[in-house]
């Protein structure tokens, strides 16, 4: 082997400093070229391969990173939803004692308190909304669109008298919208054609 040869040669030119009296000082045997090469492309698909992992270590932390950015950003969002299902029940009790004094109060009413109190029931009921669309919170008005089992829940059948079948006729009770999100389904009546 030309390693063997090599450290011969050595040995001869130094004469003698190499003895055998001292063998700390011998020479090591180098690695061959072939052995450096084969260790050198042993090393460098370690280094691809550490690469490759890292890479992939570090896109699967961006991932996790957006995930829960996402997550935190929903959790901004729709925390409060629980809390506005429960206020659109309250909305809806006072949109119907507003309509139930607008149908007692009569402008020739020689008791004006009636009609003071539907004016404020009106301002309150003004101010809710507002605070609702503020929020995010949107009631939904699907009379005359068509029918979306992803916001609406029917609750019977009407004849379509001038309305396309499969069309929202009448509303019981409205829906709400949380960003874009159904909190709660529109309670409504869709029209079908009239069966002979």
């Amino acid at each position: 082997s030309p390693c063997a040869f090599s450290t011969a040669a050595q040995q001869r030119s130094t004469g003698d400093e190499c003895g055998p009296e001292d063998p700390s000082e011998e020479p090591k045997h180098p690695l061959s070229d072939c052995a450096l090469e084969h260790k050198a492309i042993k090393l460098e698909e370690q280094v691809r391969d550490l690469t490759e992992r890292y890479r992939k270590a570090l896109a699967d932390s961006e991932n996790v990173r957006r995930r829960t950015q996402k997550f935190v950003e929903d959790a901004k969002l729709f925390g409060i939803q629980s809390f506005c299902r429960d206020l659109v029940e309250v909305a809806d009790i006072l949109e119907k004692t507003a309509e139930s004094a607008a149908g007692h109060a009569e402008p020739s009413d020689p008791n004006p308190t009636l009609k003071k109190i539907y004016e404020g029931l009106s301002l309150l009921e003004a101010k809710l909304q507002s605070v609702f669309a503020k929020h995010g919170l949107q009631k939904m008005n699907p009379v005359g669109g068509r029918y979306d089992p992803y916001e609406h829940e029917i609750i019977c059948h009407v004849p379509a008298e001038g309305l396309q079948p499969g069309t929202v006729a009448l509303v019981t009770q409205d829906g709400y919208k949380l960003h874009g999100r159904t909190i709660r389904h529109a309670l409504v009546g869709v029209a079908v054609e009239a069966q002979e």
